[in-house]
């Protein structure tokens, strides 16, 4: 008859086996994960750059982008009627910038981000990244909120608002000051 102490320890290296095929398991899934994870962040980048590419086009064949007549907003949503899905809300409109132009003739939004960067700017405290943007404004530090606000700072950078002295990173166009007026 074999002892207790020796089943217990058959019992243990049993135990200890299970839990090392089961970490090893683990740690499989997890590398799938980080990778699956990735691949989604970049699909979702994709998607937002496609949206923008599809966006319907005016008369003279330039996008909303080129012509300056609207913009995607943050939450995606249609605002007028065209058969382009997710198309740009006419009141995302982002005219070049100019001297003498008052912050508010762009949307909340892009109020918004001018406002936080040219507070930063005031405060010496350098660009910001659409990350912690996005955390600043308090929103999920999502994909699709970054890349939301992303897309306003390139567009805001486009028409002269903003400039990306690094990729990613963004601050006040030289000249750019104020929410009252453009100068």
């Amino acid at each position: 008859m074999p002892s207790v102490v020796g089943l217990l320890g058959q019992r243990e290296l049993v135990a200890r086996r299970r839990m090392d095929e089961l970490r090893e398991e683990a740690d499989r899934i997890q590398a799938e994960l980080a990778v699956a994870e990735r691949d989604w962040k970049e699909w979702a980048i994709a998607r937002s750059r496609v949206d923008e590419v599809l966006a319907p086009a005016d008369e003279t064949g330039h996008g909303p982008d080129q012509a300056g007549r609207t913009a995607p907003t943050a939450d995606g949503q249609a605002g007028e009627a065209s058969p382009t899905p997710g198309a740009a809300k006419a009141k995302s409109q982002v005219p070049v910038w100019r001297e003498g132009v008052a912050w508010s003739v762009l949307s909340v939004d892009y109020q918004r981000v001018l406002t936080a960067l040219a507070d930063r700017a005031r405060l010496g405290q350098g660009p910001l990244t659409c990350q912690e943007m996005a955390a600043l404004f308090g929103m999920d530090v999502v994909p699709a909120r970054v890349e939301a606000l992303r897309s306003k700072a390139k567009r805001l950078v486009a028409r002269g608002w903003l400039a990306e002295p690094a990729p990613g990173r963004f601050t006040p166009a030289r000249g750019v000051s104020g929410p009252a007026g453009g100068s």
